[in-house]
């Protein structure tokens, strides 16, 4: 993989830095604390043991969260996959927004809607914190 240099400013990667120790929050949470939380918002289409899913992703977002703390020469790459990650577990906060899950305090269908749209939030700011939004306008212009 050829690196894409971006330059990214200090308050970029203050954002990408306090993305990453959030992911690895997360990851923790999905093989620890918050565990079951997660496993109630795996969509019951999902061909996988539901922990398995959690235990799987959490090592995922764990992996991608260290990787956007330390691994700067790559930064692009991987923000444009955290990016891509939000996008793959995004059905599963849809799930529970349709079958009216309770999970993480979300108890109503208004609070599981507005959930839904911190999801492009969180692909926004993978992209513009690693430098990858940068690249990738530069590249289609």
């Amino acid at each position: 993989m050829t690196t894409m240099n971006v330059h990214t400013t200090k308050l970029q990667m203050l954002a990408r830095v306090a993305l990453g120790i959030a992911m690895i929050f997360a990851g923790i949470g999905h093989l620890s604390f918050a565990r079951v939380e997660f496993q109630a918002q795996v969509p019951n289409w999902v061909p996988m043991n539901k922990d398995l899913v959690v235990i799987l992703s959490g090592i995922v977002e764990i992996m991608l969260g260290l990787a956007l703390t330390f691994w700067t020469t790559y930064k692009v790459q991987i923000g444009l996959t955290l990016a891509i990650f939000f996008v793959l577990v995004f059905p599963g906060n849809i799930a529970q927004y349709t079958n009216g899950i309770d999970a993480f305090g979300l108890d109503t269908d208004r609070a599981r809607l507005i959930r839904l749209f911190f999801q492009p939030v969180l692909i926004l700011w993978a992209l513009w914190s690693t430098g990858a939004l940068q690249f990738l306008v530069k590249k289609l212009s």
